[in-house]
C-alpha cells in the first residue's frame, strides 16, 4: 500500500501531522501580528501617541483630511485591531498543542 502524503509527512517529522500544521498556522500569524506590530510602532513615532488618543484628538480632521493621514488612520486601525484578533487566534491555536 502506498503511503498518503499525511503518513509521509509523519514519518518525515516524527510527528503528528496535525500538530505539524497548527505549528505552521502559528508562525504563519506570528509573521502576521510582526508586521501589525511594526506599523503600530512606526504609525506612535510619527503621531507621537496611541492609536486611541489618535481617533479621540481627531487628528484626521485637525489635518484636514488629507489622504496620507486617513491612510495611516486606516492602516493604524487594521493593525491595531489585527493585532488583537492575530493574539486571540494564537492562544487558541496553541491550546490544540
Amino acid at each position: 500500500m502506498v503511503p498518503t502524503i499525511i503518513e509521509e509527512i509523519e514519518d518525515i517529522l516524527e510527528e503528528p501531522a496535525d500538530k505539524v500544521l497548527v505549528r505552521a498556522l502559528i508562525n504563519e500569524l506570528k509573521r502576521k501580528l510582526n508586521e501589525f506590530i511594526l506599523i503600530d510602532r512606526e504609525m506612535r513615532r510619527k503621531y507621537g501617541m496611541s492609536f486611541e488618543e489618535f481617533k479621540a484628538k481627531n487628528i484626521v480632521k485637525e489635518k484636514g483630511l488629507s489622504f496620507e493621514v486617513e491612510s495611516d488612520y486606516c492602516d493604524w486601525e487594521l493593525a491595531v485591531d489585527g493585532i488583537k484578533t492575530i493574539k486571540e487566534k494564537i492562544q487558541r491555536l496553541e491550546k490544540l498543542l
